[in-house]
């Protein structure tokens, strides 16, 4: 009997119930291969050995079909401004001068793990969260106006140079946009997360840090949730756990009742990982770690009340071997039972990420779940099945899944009022489309169409590459705008644009 038999046996989920689960539809759930589908595979796999032989190469369709933009919503798209970090310690151990370092031209993978529209600092301004992987920091973007625009240009310019002045200054309709940066914490390897929360009670608004330890995957104990606590004189850091596989989020919640804050985190590991309870003792940098749920590549752990009962659970989304979204209900004292909410056969949706969204406003809380990475086929290969999943919360535990928006290599979805008519839209971003063809997107948004999600609508076609999408109010004129975050593929030759914000033009 497998791992996954066995999980699901002791779940609360019936016999029949599973079965649904695994019934084909159109978010690519499926039956087990019948035997004359596997020799046609197999046909098909050695004509495709054939054809590679003659050196004919296939070409890349996707079948995403070309999007336009809607006529009557705008954005201007700026590039965030980012300072070249150089930590202190690197630059005394090498022996290098004031200023040395950051006069240096240097290469460097891109490497934006994660972007988040939050108040940071407690003022009611929403700032722009940042987790760099490349320089491994955690950064808030204060946005503090516009100029006009001037082009960075000199008499030994590029004309290379000068055409990409000319580009921002087109893109960003001549204005030039004003950022003030905030260091939160550096010195941890591959953050992915950055969660703010007031730990301990205070009111004031700590970070906690999930780390990777490696961007690659690995099974190694190289994990950590850091907390960065305020103070008066900035932040104190605090390493509440350690020596864990791949951490790729943590998310607070007072599981247990005792008026503190615990924290929910998702192992991803590689071949092993799973979700992990730190309860708090008491003051805020003492936790209690045990298992919740051993699963690999759990990437969120989103926490809300699902079951409307008067505490909080936990949501976790499975990546890796399995493609499986799991609840941890909570009996209101910090005991969790198990429950499967969605799985599918096939392997290869490529699960980016879950966010918990009420999307039909019907006070029960719904996932939005991203499916779209496929980076292990290379990173060009769209699917009819690549798009994101609405997991709709009908209550009692049933939850309703239906393909909501389709976009070629999708890897991280973010709910907003795009069009500001009262009802939550979707924005999708794509990592791996086939972008040897123009036309594709890479950021589109699904217009909520009282319940019905049909059209799509184009936002950008660059930058490519993204991982990390969020929206919110960044310039304080009450409409949403957009972040995204890139992640350059190793050996990709796309453009670099680390961080880019789209903000909705008013009309």
């Amino acid at each position: 009997m497998s791992n996954s038999q066995v999980d699901i046996e002791n779940s609360d989920v019936s016999e029949g119930k599973v079965a649904d689960l695994t019934a084909y539809d159109a978010v690519a759930k499926m039956h087990r291969p019948e035997l004359k589908t596997v020799l046609l595979c197999s046909l098909i796999g050695i004509l495709a050995v054939v054809w590679g032989l003659m050196g004919i190469s296939p070409s890349l369709i996707s079948e995403i079909p070309v999007l336009a933009p809607h006529p009557a919503h705008h954005w201007i798209s700026v590039d965030l401004e980012q300072e070249k970090y150089i930590p202190t310690n690197l630059q005394t151990l090498i022996g290098a001068e004031d200023g040395e370092l950051l006069a240096m031209k240097d290469s460097h993978e891109v490497r934006i793990t994660n972007v988040q529209i939050v108040d940071v600092n407690g003022d009611e301004k929403n700032e722009i969260l940042v987790c760099n992987a490349a320089q491994n920091t955690v950064i808030a973007y204060s946005y503090e106006g516009k100029t006009v625009f001037e082009p960075k240009l000199t008499e030994d310019s590029t004309s290379e140079e000068m055409q990409a002045e000319l580009q921002k200054m087109a893109e960003s309709q001549g204005f030039e946009y004003q950022w003030k940066e905030t260091f939160k914490g550096d010195s941890m390897v591959a953050p992915a997360h950055a969660t703010v929360v007031d730990i301990n009670n205070d009111e004031q608004p700590d970070i906690i840090v999930s780390v990777l330890g490696n961007i690659m995957p690995s099974d190694e104990l190289v994990g950590e949730v850091v907390l960065f606590r305020k103070t008066e004189d900035g932040y104190q850091r605090h390493v509440l756990l350690t020596d864990v596989r791949r951490v790729a989020d943590v998310q607070p919640g007072d599981f247990d009742g005792d008026g503190d804050i615990d924290l929910a985190v998702a192992i991803f590991g590689y071949a092993r990982g799973g979700v992990r309870l730190l309860e708090n003792l008491g003051d805020g940098i003492t936790f209690r770690d045990s298992s919740l749920l051993d699963r690999p590549g759990v990437i969120h752990v989103p926490v809300h009340d699902y079951d409307k009962d008067g505490d909080l659970d936990i949501g976790a989304i499975v990546t890796q071997d399995e493609e499986e979204v799991w609840a941890l209900e909570n009996d209101g004292q910090g005991n969790f039972s198990r429950r499967i909410l969605y799985e599918t056969d096939n392997y290869d949706v490529g699960g980016g990420g879950l966010v918990a969204t009420d999307l039909d406003q019907d006070g029960y809380m719904d996932f939005l779940m991203s499916q779209g990475d496929n980076l292990e086929f290379g990173h060009g290969w769209p699917m009819p099945y690549h798009g994101c999943v609405w997991l709709r919360n009908k209550g009692d535990w049933t939850f309703e899944a239906q393909m909501i928006g389709k976009l070629g290599g999708t890897y991280a979805s973010a709910p907003s009022d795009v069009d500001n008519d009262g009802d939550l839209d979707v924005v999708l971003i794509s990592m791996s489309n086939d972008y040897a063809n123009p036309q594709n997107p890479s950021v589109i948004w699904v217009e909520n169409d009282k319940g019905s999600f049909k059209k799509q609508h184009l936002i950008a076609r660059q930058p490519v590459e993204l991982i990390s999408v969020d929206c919110g109010d960044i310039d304080g004129d009450g409409l949403d705008d957009i972040v995204a975050g890139q992640f350059r593929i190793p050996l990709s030759v796309v453009p670099d644009h680390p961080v880019r914000i789209w903000f909705k033009e008013k009309r």
